[in-house]
């Protein structure tokens, strides 16, 4: 009782070095991630996907019996409720993992980047549209720079940067759902992809039985990736889950720009993408938002701490 009232206690008032190298370890793990996508691009997204949802399964499984939380489970899945809301943010999250593998496939790692770097301002413009969360002015001129920045894009591409606002929607409504969701974050992650499991696993034997899998078919360096999604998958969420109980929320906001400001690097400088000068006036604006958008972040965290 007293380790979980101190745990509380750092939560609220500041940050633990363990919370905060759980977070920075699960960040440079995302950042680090195009890499691993990037060796898997040759084997259909939606198959890698389901691979990464399959093989997630036994490692969250391990890490609730690790942790003794295994009731918390039977109760959700005794909730049809419970269970309706989890198979919603299981289709979200799903959504945005499919989105990811094929863009770095596809070489648009540019565009997931700023698709991350666009999340939290339409976090906040969610808050505000369907909560009533009142914007103060720093917070409308960060949404009002993304939409600049996203016009841009447009005007130069087209067409709307859908990549890069599928990424945001879909994250920033799992978000948003996921909050409803009265379970811990190991226990919701591990019931998410037990719901997907499901279809998964009907997708990868189809896929098998017919000659196209890439897990029996063919040579031991993809079933070797395949495996591997579970972990790149699940290890680091539920690292992030468990140091985020640890830090402010001001902190985990800063720290948060961590993963997409690497996928930028690696996309200009190690995977060679294309950077016009439209895109680099839209990400400049966008990191003029973000600044702001962490200004208002901060103040507002001061005055709770004051109050």
């Amino acid at each position: 009782m007293g380790e979980a009232v101190t745990k509380v206690a750092i939560a609220q008032n500041g940050d633990s070095p363990r919370g905060f190298a759980f977070a920075l370890g699960a960040y440079f793990f995302w950042g680090f991630l195009p890499f691993y996508m990037k060796a898997v691009a040759h084997i259909p997204p939606a198959e890698v996907v389901a691979h990464r949802i399959v093989w997630s399964v036994p490692i969250a499984g391990l890490v609730l019996l690790a942790l003794g939380r295994t009731a918390d489970l039977r109760a959700a899945l005794a909730s049809p409720r419970m269970v309706s809301q989890a198979a919603l943010t299981a289709a979200l999250i799903s959504i945005n993992w499919g989105i990811y593998v094929w863009a770095i496939g596809a070489g648009r790692a540019l565009d997931t980047a700023l698709g991350y770097y666009i999340n939290p301002l339409f976090s906040v413009f969610l808050g505000a549209v369907l909560l009533g969360e009142r914007l103060n002015p720093l917070q409308m001129a960060a949404i009002a720079l993304a939409g600049i920045a996203v016009g841009i894009l447009t005007w130069e591409a087209g067409h709307l940067p859908w990549v890069s606002l599928s990424l945001a929607l879909s994250w920033g409504f799992y978000a948003f759902f996921r909050k409803t969701l009265p379970i811990g974050p190991n226990q919701g992650f591990f019931l998410e992809v037990l719901i997907l499991s499901v279809p998964s696993v009907i997708y990868i034997l189809w896929r098998e039985s017919t000659g196209s899998g890439h897990f029996l078919e063919t040579g031991l360096t993809d079933r070797a990736l395949l495996l591997g999604c579970g972990f790149v998958t699940a290890v680091p969420l539920l690292i992030y889950a468990n140091g985020a109980k640890l830090l402010r929320l001001s902190t985990i906001g800063m720290m948060q720009y961590i993963a997409p400001t690497m996928i930028f690097v690696i996309a200009v400088f190690v995977f060679e993408e294309p950077f016009s000068r439209a895109k680099a006036l839209a990400f400049a604006l966008i990191w003029t938002a973000l600044v702001l958008y962490s200004v208002a972040m901060l103040r507002q965290a001061r005055r709770v701490r004051a109050g």
